[in-house]
């Protein structure tokens, strides 16, 4: 057993300090409801937060201004076209960041193998907004996400909530509450529960290769 119970973090959520950032222990992770993230000079700190915040897809809020933004075809977004430029976009803020090098080697790796995936937003040609984040079965845990043109970011999770549920994801993590996520559509649901749904959707069997990004709204 790599991680303790989840259910033992503490109030804000750590579980575990130590070990490493190997393919084998961050699926294993995931696949527990367990995420690492930490500061550069520190071990490695493993979360398992309760509440946990996810999209669904009849939750999703795609608001009038967003619809227009989608709708006259402002950006381009691709799907896997350059993982670590999003990776490392996401780790460009001005407080710091806990997308330090060793985070950015292991999830490339992890996107090599087909276990990790980004959606980009790209304007005349430069990126402007993005996501990425850990998919196992039909479990996506989104990361992170960036932006420097004004509602690329939102573009970035339209377009991978409604791609990733069109292929058969169930379960569409985000980790924690924000307010933007919160406008956005996420909910909490209790850690048990989702523990459990996540425990289901990693033994299915979702084709992520090849996907072409929809932001087709839910019926």
């Amino acid at each position: 057993m790599l991680f303790p119970d989840p259910e033992d973090a503490d109030d804000d959520g750590l579980l575990a300090v130590g070990g490493d950032l190997s393919v084998e222990r961050l699926l294993v992770a995931y696949a527990e409801g367990i995420f690492p993230w930490y500061d550069e000079g520190v071990p490695p700190l493993w979360w398992s937060p309760n509440p946990r915040a996810v999209i669904e897809p009849c939750t999703l809020h795609v608001s009038r201004s967003l619809r227009r933004v989608l709708s006259h075809a402002k950006f381009e977004v691709t799907v896997d076209r350059d993982f670590e430029a999003v990776m490392r976009a996401c780790g460009r803020r001005a407080a710091g960041t806990w997308i330090i090098p060793e985070m950015i080697e292991a999830y490339t790796r992890l996107h090599r193998l087909g276990y990790a995936h980004s959606f980009e937003v790209w304007q005349a040609g430069a990126l402007v907004g993005g996501l990425y984040g850990v998919s196992s079965g039909a479990l996506f845990a989104a990361e992170s996400m960036f932006h420097v043109a004004t509602d690329a970011s939102k573009v970035a999770l339209v377009h991978a909530v409604r791609t990733l549920f069109d292929r058969g994801v169930e379960v569409f993590d985000v980790q924690l509450m924000t307010s933007h996520l919160a406008s956005m559509g996420a909910i909490e649901i209790p850690r048990a529960d989702y523990r459990q749904r996540v425990r289901a959707a990693v033994t299915r069997a979702v084709d992520l290769s090849a996907m072409k990004p929809s932001w087709r709204l839910a019926e």
